[in-house]
């Protein structure tokens, strides 16, 4: 390696050992504008957008699992987010209501500081059915559980620790923070409305809105008190059109809000069916694209095999950074497994049933 090449690299190293660490520790303390943990494959995480959606498929249960890894062609310490879900849906009395209950486990690595973030949420939600000659639901949701944040500090540096241009791993940080682990409680509800329409009821429909942190837990390393998350409002909407008997058109589309962050995410999948029977195909394979406004172009490839479904996407980064990014986003892989109970109330049985 020649000189000046061992010199930048040195110099390169180090500012990422100072530069990101205390970028990411110090974001507890300051008023929280960025965004939550989200997923490109937001339709496969369906109870980080809003609890109401839980339990809008055909099925009795369905479990879900996303994986995500960004920025790994910017940083050696990449993100890493994992989402599993898992629902569980019930008839309610003699008539077309249905109960869905469930969960949501959120894993979340970030950063050379080694910040791990763990969600564990449960959630409730009621459909009660508006029509008795079609799928017509208005649904209200309610997730909320614990949330714990670690950092590792032995993997934080600060320029105290910096003296004569030499770095001194044993010198203190000047920093106090009481715990390396902060926990809290936190809650969201929201409310959706799922109908199905058109000339043989070959179309459906869904919008929701939710209101997340609505208990705004404290968010400080410091425990400071001063320091909370911000209330998330979302909206998302979505409608599957029958084009024929093989093929259908589905359009997606999410708005966050944040204090003064918002994120706006859509796009369209088209889908067909393969196999001798339309109404129950072997195979199901579906190709688009979404765009995360001012972020991401995603490309998004998934194929259903009866009850299980595999979803393939990556971002391909259009922000001001892809100087540093070269347009290298982020890779998600998601699982999803549908299937029914054997038993005398199985919602294989009910005429009408919420589903998208």
């Amino acid at each position: 390696m020649k000189p000046y090449q061992s010199l930048r690299h040195r110099f390169t190293r180090t500012c990422c050992r100072l530069v990101l660490p205390c970028a990411l520790y110090c974001l507890p303390v300051l008023p929280l504008a960025a965004q939550d943990i989200h997923f490109s494959q937001f339709f496969e995480a369906p109870l980080l957008r809003n609890p109401s959606l839980a339990g809008l498929f055909e099925g009795d249960f369905r479990t879900q699992a996303v994986y995500r890894d960004q920025w790994k062609s910017i940083t050696p310490n990449s993100y890493r987010s994992v989402s599993f879900n898992g629902e569980y849906k019930m008839p309610v009395g003699k008539g077309n209501d249905f109960l869905t209950m469930g969960g949501q486990l959120l894993l979340d690595k970030a950063g050379a500081a080694g910040l791990r973030t763990t969600h564990l949420l449960p959630v409730l939600n009621y459909h009660k059915s508006l029509s008795t000659e079609r799928i017509c639901y208005l649904s209200a949701g309610f997730m909320g559980g614990w949330v714990q944040k670690r950092i590792d500090y032995s993997l934080i540096t600060t320029s105290n620790q910096f003296g004569g241009g030499n770095f001194n791993p044993g010198a203190p940080t000047g920093e106090n923070i009481p715990s390396p682990t902060i926990s809290y409680w936190d809650a969201n509800i929201g409310m959706s409305f799922n109908t199905a329409f058109g000339g043989n009821l070959q179309h459906l429909l869904f919008i929701g809105a939710a209101y997340q942190h609505l208990n705004r837990p404290k968010n400080s390393f410091y425990l400071n008190a001063a320091i909370e998350l911000y209330p998330k409002y979302v909206y998302s909407a979505g409608v599957k059109l029958a084009i024929d008997d093989q093929h259908t058109l589905t359009l997606h589309q999410d708005v966050f809000m944040q204090n003064t962050y918002r994120e706006i995410i859509g796009g369209a999948l088209i889908s067909r069916k393969l196999g001798d029977f339309t109404d129950m195909p072997m195979y199901v394979i579906h190709g688009g694209a979404l765009l995360r406004w001012k972020d991401a172009v995603i490309p998004v490839i998934k194929m259903d095999r009866r009850s299980m479904s595999v979803t393939l996407s990556y971002d391909i980064n259009i922000s001001d950074l892809t100087v540093a990014s070269q347009g290298r986003g982020g890779f998600e892989l998601g699982i999803s497994y549908i299937g029914f109970l054997d038993r005398n109330n199985t919602s294989r049985d009910k005429v009408l049933c919420p589903e998208f």
